[in-house]
């Protein structure tokens, strides 16, 4: 299936035409805003579906909004009638359609000719009355505050908060690609007007708190919950405005005559992850805990872990290797400790159940 998608260098175009892109069963026909109408006409001839996002927001000059938003729509309506080709059309349009506002007046306008379009043609149309999409490329003091307050706040520049308690309604750009997709491929025909699912609500003044915290982690090493929902998507979002230069980020390595310990990432709920190693013949450990749960990993070398439960004195040891992955776990009430058996440096991966609290720390000391 061959896809037009006019505004293919803006942020949902370059989104749509990377993502898509790449789908065997997909050949992306780009019109940007350096192409011709010429362009437009020989792309219409080839194309088996059209993703209309070509549009101005920001512009210099008012007159862009209709020369942009509303003629160039009207050109493609044209176009495809004279060549008597009904093809599908989604589009990008904005909840700013009922604002009295240049803008709004040539969305508005927009939707209106390809709804004209449809019911001549029967060819189906689907418009989305978009709010704030976010993701990456998005353009900073341009298509969205959330881009902005991305770039500025990775940036340590300052953000503008007029109304903290002013709600936005976003959605995400991979969302709303899928949601195209299965437009595309009949998994989906409502119409004419379409919803993304899911959409988020935040507060503006939330918003860069959230932010804020994003940054903040690379300090504190204890990461937002960024797995799924809103956090996930503005977490994402956020880092695709990083500087090249903030790729990278150093962590505290604590050293001794036994080796190194480093903490890695924090959790709010879920424990901790550390790296440690120790040279040949070096023994770690020698405590037990009363709570604290811990899980092992040796990635490299070879290691000895011996367990004993302080209140029966039953022992027990296991030997692992970094040639064989295995996870050793503690257990409440044992104490443990680990001794490097082998030649060469052991290094061994930590995560604990829960953070470590220098004033609760739940380790005892307990030689094996």
């Amino acid at each position: 299936m061959k896809i037009l998608v006019t505004g293919a260098n803006g942020f949902i175009g370059r989104n749509v035409v990377s993502q898509l892109g790449v789908s065997d069963d997909i050949n992306i026909l780009t019109f940007g805003s350096d192409s011709s109408l010429d362009d437009l006409s020989r792309l219409v001839s080839e194309a088996d579906f059209v993703c209309h996002l070509a549009g101005v927001n920001r512009p210099d000059d008012e007159r862009e909004f209709a020369k942009v938003n509303t003629d160039l729509t009207d050109i493609l309506c044209k176009i495809l009638k004279e060549s008597k080709r009904a093809l599908p059309i989604i589009f990008a349009s904005s909840v700013h359609v009922d604002r009295d506002n240049s803008y709004g007046k040539s969305k508005l306008a927009a939707e209106k000719l390809l709804l004209k379009y449809s019911e001549e043609t029967n060819a189906p149309v689907y418009i989305f009355r978009l709010s704030h999409v976010v993701g990456k490329w998005c353009k900073p003091n341009y298509n969205s505050v959330v881009a902005t307050f991305c770039h500025n706040i990775a940036r340590d520049l300052p953000v503008q908060i007029n109304d903290p308690d002013f709600q936005l309604k976003v959605v995400y750009i991979d969302d709303l690609v899928l949601k195209f997709r299965q437009i595309i491929f009949r998994e989906d025909d409502n119409r004419p007007y379409c919803e993304v699912n899911p959409n988020y609500a935040v507060s503006v003044g939330d918003l860069a708190q959230i932010i804020h915290s994003f940054k903040e982690s690379r300090n504190t090493l204890t990461t937002e919950r960024v797995g799924n929902g809103l956090i996930r998507m503005l977490y994402s979002t956020y880092i695709s405005y990083l500087p090249t230069k903030d790729f990278v980020y150093g962590l505290e390595k604590h050293s001794d005559s036994r080796g190194v310990f480093v903490e890695v990432l924090k959790t709010k709920d879920s424990g901790q992850f550390s790296f440690f190693t120790a040279h040949p013949g070096i023994t770690r450990g020698g405590h037990y805990h009363h709570s604290k749960t811990e899980k092992f990993l040796v990635i490299k070398g070879d290691a000895i872990f011996k367990f004993r439960n302080i209140m029966t004195d039953e022992s027990y040891e296991v030997k692992t290797s970094g040639e064989k992955p295995e996870i050793v776990e503690t257990i409440p009430g044992w104490a443990h400790d680990i001794t490097n058996v082998g030649d060469i440096e052991m290094i061994v991966m930590l995560w604990a159940n829960e953070i470590f609290d220098h004033k609760n720390p739940d380790t005892y000391i307990y030689r094996l």
